[in-house]
């Protein structure tokens, strides 16, 4: 183990230590903050917290151009920071029945449709992304309506976190769905905290306030909900000439809504677009917009369709432990349930 003097860097914007709140800083298993790293001082440690780095673990898996960015720190500095952090976090490998004991505290979100829940193994994980892609009506944001009201069911003290990119959030379908769920409208509205995603910039900024929400505020939030992921980001990227531009934003916001689902055990819950490609002559042409980043980033793949008779159908079509296959539910006044 190096010693701290071997990180000591003076850095060209070193600040004198000012008066911080150290309630805000967020301690370690090790019982260490922001100000136990060489060449953090109290303002460069505000900062930081500012832009969400409250802690060594969020130091330890940040980038040098990352704390450059928000901190102002010099390169080198930047990097010993980060390098003190994953030295005293011990960042390695652990054994499979760590991981397994880990997997123990992850929680699911059962829907009314029992088919569906079957489909999911149980329900809907936190720690996990779950994208759901289909066409206009295919059952998308009513799914979405339904899981944030029924993680409610999960704690009645949960809350939920839900950007609208496309305003259709509409707070009397979760009035309709909570009395069917025998929940108290009001409360589980008051649990839902909702905001108006204007641009893909306006999307990240909001996706990346949660932890705000989680860390000064102290709201036990258990879901995230972005619908639509992709809309904005299709709206301003136009032609192939922005095609990388638009996918380097996308994996960066994909990213941030992984690092909080897996940091405080929440689930996220992302609803996508689709395109129909026009050289699948045979077979279904629908592919969901975002490519490979979106794909890859996302834990739990839904292809959402319109069935017979007014059905839908909720297809897997990847999982790291599930096998591919198909959930019949229908959309009614109370949310979602099977035949």
């Amino acid at each position: 183990m190096r010693k701290r003097e071997d990180y000591e860097e003076e850095n060209s914007e070193m600040e004198e230590d000012e008066a911080l709140d150290e309630s805000v800083l967020e301690k370690s298993p090790e019982g260490m903050t922001l100000l136990d790293i060489p060449g953090i001082g109290a303002a460069t440690a505000e900062k930081l917290i500012n832009a969400g780095y409250r802690n060594m673990m969020s130091i330890a898996v940040a980038t040098p151009g990352e704390l450059m960015e928000v901190a102002g720190l010099t390169e080198l500095a930047a990097k010993k920071a980060i390098n003190y952090a994953r030295d005293k976090l011990k960042m390695s490998f652990e054994s499979a029945d760590e991981v397994l004991k880990k997997r123990e505290k992850i929680e699911k979100i059962k829907t009314p449709s029992e088919e569906l829940n079957k489909l999911m193994g149980g329900g809907f994980e936190t720690c996990a992304i779950t994208e759901a892609f289909g066409e206009f009506g295919s059952g998308k944001t009513q799914l979405a309506n339904v899981l944030s009201v029924y993680v409610q069911k999960l704690n009645p003290d949960y809350n939920v976190v839900y950007i609208d990119t496309e305003s259709t959030f509409r707070p009397e379908r979760i009035v309709q769905i909570a009395k069917a769920a025998g929940l108290e409208p009001e409360r589980v509205l008051k649990n839902i905290k909702v905001a108006r995603a204007y641009n893909s910039d306006h999307q990240m900024i909001l996706a990346e306030k949660v932890e705000e929400l989680i860390e000064k505020n102290n709201l036990p939030v258990k879901l995230i909900v972005v619908d639509s992921l992709t809309a904005h980001f299709r709206a301003e990227f136009i032609g192939r000439g922005t095609l990388a531009d638009r996918q380097q934003k996308l994996n960066k916001h994909m990213h941030t809504l992984m690092r909080i689902a897996d940091k405080y055990n929440l689930a996220v819950f992302v609803t996508n677009q689709v395109m129909a490609k026009p050289d699948i002559f045979f077979g279904d042409p629908t592919q969901a917009i975002g490519g490979h980043i979106v794909a890859h980033a996302s834990t739990y793949r839904l292809y959402l369709r319109k069935g017979k008779k007014g059905s839908r159908v909720a297809k897997l079509v990847d999982s790291p432990n599930l096998p591919e296959g198909e959930a019949v539910f229908y959309v009614d006044e109370n949310g979602i349930r099977d035949k």
